[in-house]
């Protein structure tokens, strides 16, 4: 009886990705140092695990917790926002878009991926991004970098799909409220009034704003305040008292409370750190 031959069957793909994998890694804090100032020329993303990060785009700044992400995009300069806490724990993950490369079939799929996502599954999230690591400690350059990283990309689009279904006319109130607060911030603001501009219940508007940005209605309006404030320092040209009134502050004691709060210093010595360590610099 003649034994049949195995015969070794070959399936060719030729798969062509709009995405290019650059490097990927875990960091954990120690509680020192901050998130360095830097432009890329690729993207960034951001997974957050476990605590809270801090940090600016082009002066925008984004507030990361647990089970959340963000997209930091290439050109454009970002910088941490104080020190980094002891509990800190996020991946992060380098990538390139050859969207010129993309063909029309390819284009009709594009993910729609907002720039900051509340994440619908942490725990799936957190296991792909340590298959991502495991496949990156490999010899070999692989396709599986480009694979998960795009499953990655899918749960972002998902969870920014399903939070937009959720609620839209409370997504649709909170990013106006959003616009007025980075423009009138200069002006008396309140979350009362804001409703009131809104049309809208003051106690709705807080909590759909609370549940988008994970900040509540005042916070948001302080930051912006203070952001101001950081850039109107930075010059001799005015006193305390008027970078205060100029950000929204009328009594120049809570302004430096509000400052400090957010940024851990007093204005004065935010402006004599910001001095140090940039004059001369180039």
């Amino acid at each position: 009886m003649q034994k049949a031959e195995n015969e070794m069957i070959m399936l060719e793909l030729s798969i062509a990705f709009p995405i290019r994998v650059q490097n990927g890694g875990l960091f954990i804090s120690r509680g020192v140092g901050r998130h360095p100032i830097r432009t890329l020329t690729s993207w960034e993303l951001i997974f957050v695990e476990r605590g809270e990060l801090h940090i600016r785009e082009e002066g925008k700044l984004f507030t990361v917790q647990a089970g959340e992400s963000l997209l930091l995009r290439p050109g454009h300069r970002h910088e941490g926002e104080g020190e980094f806490p002891p509990d800190l724990k996020f991946y992060w993950l380098h990538f390139e878009w050859l969207a010129e490369q993309a063909s029309a079939a390819q284009r009709q799929t594009l993910l729609n991926i907002a720039q900051y996502t509340v994440v619908n599954d942490p725990q799936y999230m957190t296991s792909l991004f340590r298959q991502f690591l495991h496949e990156q400690e490999s010899i070999h350059r692989s396709i599986a970098l480009e694979c998960i990283l795009l499953l990655i990309l899918q749960q972002l689009s998902m969870a920014g799909a399903q939070e937009k279904a959720n609620d839209s006319p409370g997504v649709a109130l909170a990013w106006k409220a959003r616009q007025i607060i980075s423009t009138q911030f200069h002006l008396p603001l309140s979350a009362s009034l804001l409703a009131k501009e809104l049309h809208c219940n003051a106690d709705y508007l807080g909590r759909v704003y609370r549940r988008i940005f994970r900040l509540t209605l005042t916070e948001a309006i302080h930051r912006q305040r203070v952001v101001a404030a950081e850039k109107r320092l930075i010059g001799d040209s005015l006193s305390l008292k008027e970078v205060a009134m100029q950000c929204g502050f009328n009594d120049v004691g809570y302004f430096r409370q509000i400052f400090r709060k957010h940024t851990g210093l007093t204005p004065a010595m935010w402006k004599k750190r910001y001095c140090k360590e940039h004059i001369n610099s180039g």
